[in-house]
Formats: C-alpha cells, sequence, structure tokens
C-alpha cells in the first residue's frame, strides 16, 4: 500500500482559545482590513456626487490597488482557511469580499482549487488539462500560450 500524504507532510496549525476565530486571533487583522475595504467601497459612491473628480480619481486609484492586496490576502488565505469558528459568519465574511472584490468567492474558491489540483498542468494526450486555467492548456507547442489578446 503506498504512503499516505501525512507521512509526508506535516503540518503544525496554531491553536487557540477563540470563540470566534478558527485558527488564531491574529485572523482579526485581515478580517479588519476586509471590512476596512468594504467600508471604502461603499464611502466611494456615497462620495461621488459629493465631490471632485480629481478627488475620485485619487480614491479609485487607491481603490484598485487595495483590491490587489485584498484578493492576494485577505481573500486568498480566507479561502484556504476560513477565519471563523462559525459557518454563519464566514458566509457573510464571503458575501462582504464578493461584494468588496467585485466577483463571487465560492466561485473564486472552485477555480483556484482546481487551480491547486493541476498547478498549471501541461494538456494530456487529449489536450485536456486539470488546471482549467493553465496557461498550457491552448498552446501550440511545449511553450505556455501567454498571449494577451486573441487578437495578435
Amino acid at each position: 500500500m503506498p504512503p499516505s500524504s501525512n507521512e509526508f507532510v506535516s503540518v503544525e496549525r496554531p491553536r487557540t482559545t477563540s470563540r470566534i476565530f478558527a485558527h488564531t486571533r491574529w485572523d482579526a487583522i485581515p478580517v479588519a482590513a476586509g471590512l476596512i475595504h468594504c467600508a471604502y467601497f461603499f464611502a466611494m459612491f456615497y462620495l461621488f456626487p459629493r465631490v471632485p473628480l480629481w478627488v475620485m480619481i485619487i480614491l479609485g486609484f487607491i481603490y484598485s490597488v487595495s483590491i490587489s492586496w485584498n484578493i492576494n490576502g485577505v481573500s486568498h488565505n480566507f479561502i484556504h482557511n476560513p477565519y471563523f469558528r462559525s459557518l454563519l459568519l464566514n458566509r457573510l465574511f464571503s458575501i462582504l469580499e464578493s461584494i468588496t472584490v467585485g466577483f463571487s468567492q465560492i466561485f473564486y474558491e472552485c477555480i483556484h482549487m482546481q487551480h491547486h489540483k493541476g498547478n498549471a498542468d501541461r494538456p494530456d494526450q487529449a489536450g485536456e488539462t486539470v488546471d482549467w486555467i493553465s496557461i498550457y492548456k491552448h498552446g501550440t507547442t511545449v511553450k505556455p500560450n501567454i498571449r494577451l489578446s486573441t487578437l495578435s
């Protein structure tokens, strides 16, 4: 019988006595960042008719940068390690993140976990990949297809 994956990888997870957070109380930091980012998002809607265009351009630039850290930090960590013990709090935070970054966290989790299964794998004999977004999927050679446009 082949050895199980547990024999190869040992993961030590932090333990917490928190009744709210599932892994560590430090998860309050990304949760607070997500809440602040959501508040900023709605503040932009409130401010839009009330401030000059140049202010909105600056606020929009800050928001566009903050989407990157939210998706690559807060949201990415959340889909791998939900922050809360409560399923309801995890669902509410997922909805909050979906609104804030503009796409479903359930969709993000589905695509991202499939990516981890294949990890940018090369096509098999039938031209299929496990990773739906593999950069090799639509290549014509063994090189990845990294064209930015299909019009080139």
